[in-house]
């Protein structure tokens, strides 16, 4: 089973990095191999968290993506949860994967935020797992730098 684990020390507040990643709906304007995104459905625990700040506010979306890989195109459906600006869960709920989990972790520093970026997925297909299996960690690695890219763009 590929799995990918990075950990990054950057200029961006946690805030900034946590909404970039959970912003789903603009993964097709900057990240690879990312072709479509849609929400269908997004919730948040009104009991949790400071209502001011939004911190510790609790939440989880479902949400559909396609992604593309040379002559492969998959869609896959999956549950994101989140606390408001530590943490984002994603779990693979329909799609072509055996298992797919992946963590987002915020931690603010005195100069922005620590992010922790891990990524563990099976493809259902053998054939998918061949082929995705070979360039997985590259993908991963350029996932984090398309946030990073993006995080630049914004917020400069």
């Amino acid at each position: 089973m590929p799995r990918h684990s990075e950990v990054r020390n950057l200029t961006f507040s946690a805030l900034q990095m946590f909404d970039l990643v959970l912003d789903v709906v603009k993964y097709p304007e900057f990240l690879p191999w990312c072709v479509a995104t849609r929400v269908k459905s997004k919730v948040y625990d009104s009991k949790s968290g400071d209502s001011k700040s939004g911190d510790g506010e609790k939440g989880e979306m479902v949400a559909d993506m396609a992604v593309g890989f040379k002559m492969i195109q998959e869609r896959y459906t999956s549950r994101i949860t989140f606390e408001t600006p530590f943490h984002i869960h994603i779990t693979d709920i329909g799609g072509p994967f055996k298992k797919l989990e992946t963590d987002w972790r915020f931690v603010p520093t005195a100069d922005g935020c620590e992010v922790d970026f891990q990524i563990d997925f099976e493809f259902r297909s053998a054939l998918l797992e061949r082929v995705m299996g070979g360039v997985f960690a590259d993908a991963a690695h350029k996932m984090m730098q398309a946030f990073i890219t993006r995080a630049e763009t914004v917020y400069t």
